[in-house]
């Protein structure tokens, strides 16, 4: 059986793809749930690891939810509530909270539809980009389920209470423009250009130190939930580190030199 995570590092970009594509790359079973954790935790701890992109094979982002395995037995569902309330606690919903704990940056490349948990997945990301063949829906209640994979903690933080509504009770299909017009993504390409457009955003992240960008990347997150006393004490225990690195003592130096820094993770 092929890998259904691919893997390959580069110049300190992780590139990750769900690599089910005859399944339009579902990410509810668990070994898939299984291979992006291992893989994004074992990135998370490699500061040589500068940025992870994640996008999916073929011609789907993902479609989240494996649909032909949600009949009562299957899948996460079961015919206790008890043991489906553990299935995902123990599946799908270790994802968000992953995302949530680590500090590489993470950019979406969505190549296709990014339906449900697909659509999900990529509001875990810190950055989104788009090819003009994606799709975006939160399209739980078409099957007459809720987002169970914290979707609606999620969504609302990316586009907005109204617009995370909108999109959460009708279960309606947006195009890549549409998804740009409301940030879902920040930025629409033509679909050969994606990777490489992923890989340049990477690549300018991956110049900086690693150090100040993980920080940097811990701020906004909780800058979310937490209030501006929180963050201000925190930015400056951040700062009380930053200051002690040798990429910052480089920085100085190569900008009072005249020349580009190069950043080691010190």
């Amino acid at each position: 059986m092929s890998e259904v995570v691919l893997s390959d590092l580069q110049d300190g970009v992780l590139t990750l793809t769900l690599n089910l594509p005859e399944a339009r790359n579902p990410i509810s079973n668990a070994a898939v749930i299984d291979a992006l954790c291992a893989v994004i935790e074992k990135a998370d701890r490699d500061i040589d690891c500068r940025v992870v992109v994640i996008t999916g094979a073929g011609s789907a982002f993902s479609t989240g939810g494996d649909i032909a395995s949600m009949r009562l037995g299957g899948g996460l569902n079961d015919p206790s509530p008890t043991t489906t309330r553990r299935n995902y606690r123990n599946g799908i919903q270790r994802l968000p909270i992953l995302f949530e704990s680590i500090e590489v940056p993470v950019i979406a490349a969505v190549n296709g539809p990014a339906i449900g948990a697909g659509c999900d997945l990529a509001c875990m990301c810190d950055i989104r980009i788009a090819s003009e063949k994606a799709k975006f829906a939160e399209s739980f209640v078409k099957m007459g389920i809720v987002p169970g994979d914290g979707g609606a903690w999620l969504l609302p933080r990316v586009v907005g209470w109204s617009k995370a509504s909108e999109m959460a009770f009708t279960g309606q299909l947006l195009t890549a423009a549409e998804a740009l017009a409301c940030g879902l993504v920040s930025k629409v390409v033509p679909v050969d250009s994606l990777m490489d457009e992923a890989r340049a955003i990477a690549l300018q992240i991956a110049a900086n130190p690693p150090h100040a960008v993980r920080m940097t990347k811990r701020l906004i997150r909780e800058s979310r939930l937490a209030s501006l006393s929180t963050i201000l004490e925190a930015s400056a225990a951040a700062q009380a580190l930053c200051h002690t690195t040798k990429d910052h003592a480089e920085a100085v130096d190569a900008f009072f030199e005249k020349r580009a820094p190069t950043f080691t993770g010190n």
